[in-house]
């Protein structure tokens, strides 16, 4: 397949930053990246004749914080990972994050109509195109990992292996099931935290794992080294996340965040708002976002050193407000 890469800057060797560029520049740019690379994945010219590649297009080019794309290149320039198999990662990993979102979405699952400010996909170009654009969605971010020889292809498969983990029974999937299992349902604080490591956190988790691996080939020990930390890093921001949002579900109006608000309680959910209030909610976010800061303090000194990207976005994830 043809290369996933826009032309580099200068600025772009290793995703470095350039000289005294702060957080939200840093963000903004990298962010903007996201953007382009989904962009030269989804569109009209995936499915000619077909409104395919324009809903593919709608559901993961057209907003979105690209949470999960900063994970992979905060991570990575922990361990000087090589800009092309970054890219390659946090194109797949948003694609995926697209597709879960779509699907998410449907009738038969949140039945929600409004996602980023705009109609639900579905709501849009109706549900058997938005099944179908979740499923290419899907399959997309694989074609992004496999086919682009730029990256070695042991990394290819370990990304995907990383990937595939992360959506699968074990991961968002699973953790869907239980949660619609448990709707209506009061679940103990272990229950609760488990299935939202799953739905939510395991794509966060997979996004710093797979920028981790991207640094494999340049330094194994430091990668080596650093896994411990950067799995608790990424556990503790993963819950935090989801801790957040049911927050906001709660307490912010629909214009704010953008989709539906009110739709946890309304429907019954298993939420950590549910179980605690919303003040020891709160309070377990900032918890957790200790957790995640202590980790990156244990990191060695190398990758320490190159660790305030991760830590602001911990902090972004905790503090945001849509």
């Amino acid at each position: 397949m043809s290369s996933i890469y826009p032309a580099k800057t200068e600025s772009d060797e290793r995703g470095a930053a350039p000289q005294g560029e702060d957080f939200e520049a840093w963000a903004g740019r990298l962010a903007a990246r996201a953007r382009g690379l989904v962009d030269r994945q989804t569109g009209g010219t995936l499915s000619p004749g077909s409104p395919l590649g324009e809903a593919m297009h709608y559901a993961a080019a057209l907003g979105g914080k690209r949470m999960r794309p900063l994970l992979v290149w905060a991570t990575g320039d922990c361990v000087q990972a090589p800009l092309e198999a970054l890219d390659a990662a946090a194109c797949a990993v948003e694609l995926m994050h697209a597709y879960s979102l779509v699907h998410d979405d449907l009738p038969c699952m949140d039945n929600d109509v409004l996602r980023r400010g705009q109609p639900t996909v579905h709501v849009r170009y109706g549900e058997a195109m938005a099944l179908l654009a979740g499923d290419a969605l899907q399959t997309r971010a694989f074609e992004v990992l496999s086919g682009d020889e730029a990256v070695p292809a042991p990394l290819r498969a370990r990304l995907c292996a990383l990937l595939a983990a992360a959506a699968g029974a074990g991961g968002m999937a699973g953790g869907q099931a239980l949660d619609l299992a448990a709707t209506g349902r009061q679940l103990e604080l272990a229950a609760l935290r488990d299935m939202h490591a799953r739905k939510t956190g395991a794509l966060l988790r997979a996004s710093v794992l797979m920028g981790l691996a991207c640094g494999a080939g340049r330094d194994p020990l430091l990668v080596q080294d650093c896994e411990p930390m950067l799995l608790r890093y990424a556990q503790a921001v993963g819950l935090a996340f989801q801790v957040v949002d049911d927050v906001l579900d709660a307490s912010t109006d629909s214009a704010t965040l953008g989709k539906t608000a009110g739709k946890d309680a309304a429907q019954g959910k298993a939420t950590f708002v549910s179980l605690l209030g919303i003040e020891t909610a709160r309070e377990q976010a900032r918890q957790l976002l200790d957790e995640a800061l202590q980790a990156l303090a244990q990191l060695p000194p190398a990758a320490r050193a190159r660790s305030t990207r991760l830590a602001e976005l911990a902090r972004q994830i905790v503090a945001r407000s849509f």
